[in-house]
């Protein structure tokens, strides 16, 4: 996805819109192929993190300590689900460290992105570091759904709680803290692909903002 690049004031009025890092895009359009069942219904046990559990040589992904992503409930008993949800978790911290670091072209990206998902991911990071910004505070991603077609193939459905993350300016530090509104919960919408590493990449990659399965 591209955009303009914004003077200050604009900038401070989109913030919200910022903060749509984990998903490298904003088009929030979807196929039919895309649709998930059950995307209205959540739990709220709060788990830890997954873990990989293939063979894959997976990159170490450090996010800064002023941020944090945390997965609520992302385990299903269910091990290729949890392989998918594993992937998926780690995409998020992937592309929320490519911002923070201020590279697009990092090549965690491209491990777990493909396709048109990659260049969205890698032109929303650009956009936001081109805008003098970083991101800092807490995500919270909950309510997960997850259907797989075949051996190499699943969607995802999960939700974000972005009311304590806030977009930050890279030189000045400064945080930009925003009002908490229903635009401040995102449900995403994911097509991935199995690579022949092993790596669960997302290949398609949707959101909408407000959606009544992620607001409180």
């Amino acid at each position: 996805m591209k955009r303009r690049s914004l003077p200050v004031a604009a900038a401070l009025t989109a913030t919200a819109a910022l903060l749509l890092t984990a998903c490298g895009s904003g088009d929030n359009k979807s196929s039919d192929n895309d649709k998930i069942a059950g995307a209205d219904a959540g739990a709220t046990k709060t788990s830890a993190s997954p873990s990989a559990t293939d063979a894959a040589s997976r990159p170490k992904v450090t996010l800064p300590d002023d941020l944090s992503d945390t997965f609520e409930s992302w385990k299903t008993g269910d091990a290729t689900k949890d392989a998918v949800l594993s992937d998926v978790a780690r995409r998020v911290d992937a592309t929320n460290y490519a911002i923070t670091e201020g590279d697009a072209k990092s090549p965690v990206l491209s491990f777990y992105y493909s396709g048109t998902a990659l260049a969205d991911a890698r032109d929303w990071v650009q956009s936001i570091v081109k805008d003098g910004y970083s991101i800092t505070g807490a995500n919270r991603y909950y309510n997960a759904k997850i259907d797989v077609f075949d051996a190499s193939s699943a969607g995802v459905v999960y939700c974000e709680d972005q009311s304590k993350a806030f977009a930050k300016d890279r030189k000045s530090k400064k945080v930009y803290k925003t009002a908490v509104t229903n635009k401040s919960y995102v449900l995403y919408t994911g097509r991935l692909e199995k690579s022949k590493q092993g790596v669960w990449q997302t290949t398609k990659l949707t959101s909408q903002r407000g959606h009544k399965s992620c607001t409180p």
